[in-house]
């Protein structure tokens, strides 16, 4: 007891909240300014595109460093996989604009940008029970147009539509990365090529026969 009392003085309070234990691991940005944690998706600031960061996680926070520095942090997600939590500062200027759209002008710049990206949207919004969860898979439209042009997102949702009334994102995101979507284009253009630099042999080259 009078040790304690000696002590007292110099003593800290103790912290606020209950210490958690944390685990760590490194992940490199994704294009659209996330990491991914068991599925789920947290921002970065979009600077860090490309860039190898580290994950330090609790039950209830995930938190990304680069170089030492804390550049996120984020309540933990927890349930239905494929969740995100994105904070508009961490977005593009042009990401962020989109962020603030409304249902109408989601389906507006589908529409201006081809007829299958607008049937795809029209279904996201048909098929999801939560509206924002629509606003997220628009939003992730908006960055593959960004990193692959409108005309190419549209090919892919014409081919994604081709499978399924109802494509996935997911879907969606594999024929771009694989080409698939220009699949057609090439081997039409490997047809008008070789038709045009080619040459028909007549009866002639062959005997008259």
């Amino acid at each position: 007891m009078n040790a304690f009392l000696e002590e007292k003085g110099f003593l800290l309070p103790l912290p606020r909240s209950r210490y958690e234990p944390s685990s760590w691991r490194v992940a490199v940005v994704q294009h659209n300014y996330c990491v991914a944690v068991d599925r789920m998706y947290y921002s970065v600031p979009f600077e860090y595109i490309k860039r190898e960061v580290e994950i330090r996680m609790t039950r209830n926070v995930v938190e990304v460093f680069f170089d030492g520095c804390r550049i996120s942090s984020h309540q933990r997600l927890h349930g239905k996989p494929g969740q995100y939590r994105i904070m508009p500062e961490h977005m593009p200027e042009s990401h962020r604009i989109y962020h603030d759209w409304d249902e109408k002008q989601l389906r507006s710049w589908a529409y201006e940008c081809g007829p299958n990206i607008a049937e795809v949207v029209e279904e996201w919004f048909r098929s999801q029970a939560v509206k924002e969860q629509a606003y997220k898979l628009c939003s992730a439209l908006f960055r593959l147009a960004d990193k692959y042009s409108t005309l190419r997102l549209d090919d892919a949702c014409s081919r994604a539509l081709g499978y399924t009334h109802n494509p996935s994102l997911k879907t969606i995101q594999s024929i771009l990365k694989t080409g698939y979507d220009k699949l057609d284009k090439d081997q039409n253009q490997a047809r008008q090529s070789s038709s045009a630099h080619g040459f028909t042999r007549g009866a002639a080259y062959y005997g008259g026969k």
